[in-house]
């Protein structure tokens, strides 16, 4: 099923409202320490930044994995985004994987500070990318 115009538009515009929201519970989480959370939050807020590029382009994807794999491909190599952009995304992939899933996992409160305002930088270029101002 191929989307219309519309149809895309709204989809891509839901998708960042999300990664802007998530962004905004990531860094609530942080004022209260709540480190794991704060990956998972700052994970999904660029999946949800990057799942709007790949829409609007339309590039269709149906993994995590696979979101990744497309953004590399289409944006970081292409040089749309830097390769530090790109790392950083496949950084925020594992990291919330292992918040989520391994239980010997602790987020290092320094690291996830430094890696906040990169992912917000991150999801702004996107908005650029998408015409959409947060």
């Amino acid at each position: 099923m191929s989307l219309t115009e519309t149809e895309r538009e709204i989809i891509v515009k839901r998708e960042y409202e999300k990664a802007i929201t998530f962004m905004e519970q990531a860094e609530g989480n942080a004022t209260m320490g709540y480190w794991e959370v704060v990956a998972n939050r700052m994970y999904y807020a660029v999946f949800h930044a990057v799942s709007a590029l790949l829409i609007k382009d339309g590039h269709k994807v149906n993994t995590h994995r696979g979101t990744v794999m497309a953004y590399g491909q289409h944006y970081v190599k292409t040089g749309i985004v830097t390769h530090d952009e790109g790392s950083l995304y496949s950084q925020l992939q594992s990291m919330r994987e292992d918040a989520d899933y391994n239980c010997a996992f602790k987020s290092e409160p320094e690291k996830m500070k430094t890696l906040l305002p990169q992912a917000k930088t991150l999801i702004s270029k996107i908005g650029n990318l998408l015409d959409i101002s947060d």
